[in-house]
Order: C-alpha cells, then sequence, then structure tokens
C-alpha cells in the first residue's frame, strides 16, 4: 500500500494534490474560516460555469482538437435567451432553443472538423469570433434583466442548503464524465484518435462519428454554461463570458491532459480545478487586481504545457540511458598469467 501510495504522488495527479494543499495552507493563513462549506460554495459558485465546460473540453483535447469557441458560444447562448425574452417568446421555449443553436453549432464545427478535415483551431477560431459578433448583434451596447424570479434563483439560491443547482449539476456531470472516459468505449475511442487519427481510422474507428458527438456535445453544454451564468448574474451583455476560454483551456492543460491529445486523466483535471479555484481566491484575497490575475493564469498556461514535456524528455532520456549500448561494461581484457605460466628467469 505504502508503495501504491508513493506511486501515486510522483504522478502528475499526485503533483496536482501537493499543490492544492499548499494553496489550502496559503489561503488558511489568510482567512482563519477558509474550509467552511458557506466559503468553499462561494469558491465554486464564482467559477462554476468555466468548470463544466472544463469537463467536455476534457474530451476534445485529450480526442487531439481544440474548442477556443466555447466562452463565445456562452455568450451568444446567454444572448439570445435575452433577445427571445424580449421579443416576447416564451422564456422556457427560449431556453431550449439556446441549447438548440448551441447543439447545432456544434455539429457545424464537428462537420468541418471530421468530415471536411479542416483544423479545429481554425474553425473553432472562426467561431470564437461569429459567435461573439453575433451576440453583439444580438443584444447590442444593453444589459437585459428582469428574468423570471423562478429563473434566477435557480443561479442565486441554494438548491440544497446553500448548494446552488449549477454545483449540483457539475458534480453529476463530473461523475458521468469520469465514468465515460475512462469506463466506456466511447472514452477508449477518444484516447486511440487522439494518439493518432490515421491508425484510429485503419484500425475501423469510427473517428467521424466520434469527433462528430464531441463537439456536438461541446456546443450544447457550452450553451447550457451561458444559460447557467444568465441565471446566476440575472443580466445579459454581449460581453458576457469573455476571455473564459483562457481559464478553461489552462485547468484542462494543467490537469495533466496533452495538448497533442491522447494523455490525460478526469481526475487530474477534477484537481486542476479546484487548484485554479483556490489560486484565484487566493490572488483575490491578496489584493492582487484582474490583470494580473489574467497574467498569472496566463503562466500557469505556459507552464502546464512546458513541464509534462520536459518531465517526458527527461524520463526518455533516463530509460536511453538505461538502455545505451554503450553504457554497458567493456569485455575484460586478457587474463593475467597464473604462476605456473610464468617465465623463469
Amino acid at each position: 500500500m505504502a508503495r501504491d501510495v508513493a506511486r501515486r504522488l510522483r504522478s502528475w495527479e499526485g503533483l496536482l494534490f501537493v499543490c492544492v494543499l499548499v494553496a489550502l495552507a496559503l489561503n488558511i493563513t489568510q482567512v482563519s474560516n477558509y474550509l467552511t462549506v458557506t466559503n468553499q460554495v462561494n469558491l465554486f459558485q464564482l467559477g462554476i460555469e468555466k468548470a463544466i465546460v472544463c469537463l467536455i473540453m476534457t474530451f476534445v483535447i485529450v480526442n487531439g482538437d481544440i474548442d477556443l469557441s466555447v466562452a463565445s458560444m456562452m455568450g451568444l447562448s446567454a444572448a439570445l435567451v435575452a433577445y427571445l425574452f424580449e421579443h416576447g417568446w416564451s422564456f422556457p421555449l427560449a431556453l431550449l432553443v439556446a441549447l438548440a443553436v448551441g447543439l447545432g453549432f456544434g455539429i457545424i464545427a464537428g462537420y468541418f472538423v471530421a468530415v471536411l478535415g479542416l483544423s479545429s483551431l481554425a474553425v473553432t477560431l472562426a467561431g470564437y469570433i461569429g459567435y461573439r459578433g453575433l451576440a453583439e448583434v444580438l443584444v447590442q451596447d444593453n444589459s437585459v434583466s428582469g428574468f423570471p424570479t423562478w429563473f434566477t434563483d435557480l443561479g442565486q439560491q441554494g438548491l440544497i442548503g446553500k448548494v446552488t443547482f449549477s454545483i449540483i449539476l457539475f458534480f453529476a456531470l463530473a461523475a458521468i464524465a469520469t465514468v465515460i472516459l475512462h469506463f466506456s468505449g466511447f472514452g477508449r475511442l477518444a484516447y486511440v484518435i487522439g494518439n493518432s487519427k490515421e491508425v484510429a481510422r485503419f484500425s475501423g474507428v469510427s473517428v467521424v462519428q466520434t469527433k462528430l458527438a464531441i463537439f456536438a456535445i461541446s456546443g450544447f453544454i457550452s450553451a447550457l454554461a451561458g444559460i447557467l451564468i444568465t441565471a446566476r448574474l440575472g443580466a445579459v451583455r454581449a460581453s458576457t463570458a469573455q476571455g473564459y476560454e483562457l481559464d478553461i483551456i489552462t485547468v484542462v492543460l494543467l490537469g495533466g491532459v496533452s495538448i497533442f491529445g491522447g494523455v490525460g486523466s478526469m481526475v487530474g483535471v477534477l484537481l486542476s480545478i479546484y487548484l485554479v479555484l483556490n489560486i484565484r481566491n487566493g490572488l483575490v484575497i491578496a489584493g492582487v487586481t484582474g490583470n494580473i490575475q489574467t497574467g498569472i493564469i496566463g503562466l500557469l498556461l505556459i507552464l502546464s504545457v512546458l513541464l509534462p514535456n520536459l518531465a517526458g524528455r527527461v524520463q526518455d532520456r533516463l530509460r536511453r540511458g538505461q538502455t545505451d549500448p554503450g553504457a554497458r561494461v567493456p569485455p575484460a581484457g586478457p587474463a593475467e598469467p597464473s604462476p605456473s605460466q610464468t617465465a623463469v628467469g
């Protein structure tokens, strides 16, 4: 058992766990009641929509792709709900339309990537710009509010004690995502495609269907997150969720998911979510401004890509050093003659 614990602590998830403990210890020194239920609920509540999108972003990156449009889709979903509500639509119907639009745009992005073979970076960058522009067309410079009370209560009031609906939904989705990624055929397909799309295709893996499904779910979950942030804030602007993609991608990569695909775990991502939430909260406690916080998150993004690659190279060199033929012990030279073989004077 001791060896198993030591092995896990030497893993990337083990390092994240230690970092979480350090962050908690530092925050506790600043706020004595930091670990109370109220504080922890508030900690999750301020970033819960990003945490939800991190779950599907894990599948996207494990699959060897990237989705830069998730935050813009969150903003578009919120703007669409506000626009339809202002124009007299039934509010539940407005919510369904927003979710359908997210799903539809996700399918379109998946079609361009999976069927037409375009780069996911280029496709989702177009979505990043286009969705945000469409949100600005819908609500312009206005701030739309006055949503139904039941809807805002869903985002602001506790459903179970102080725990809101969004937090309950996050933990439910996290459990489902963990099971699908690590214990289902769909999760194995995502890893196989992320390691090598060509090998997966020649092996008979349904590459197109898998990528389509992942991008469709990404669009749907991003639209859902946009609805949740609307409920929490109680107001919508065209800039809603702007810049969230940096935090989301940082969390996933910091969780040990390789930017090249095929590597990573949901446990690491969940630890990373909690770590980043604590880091941001600790920076707020320390009085660090928002711009500096963004810079620190950007630095974490660089380190989350750099450190695993450096660690991988070090491990490869150590393995090559152990198997290098030049490192073998050279054969022994000629044996010294025994006394009986020594010539006499």
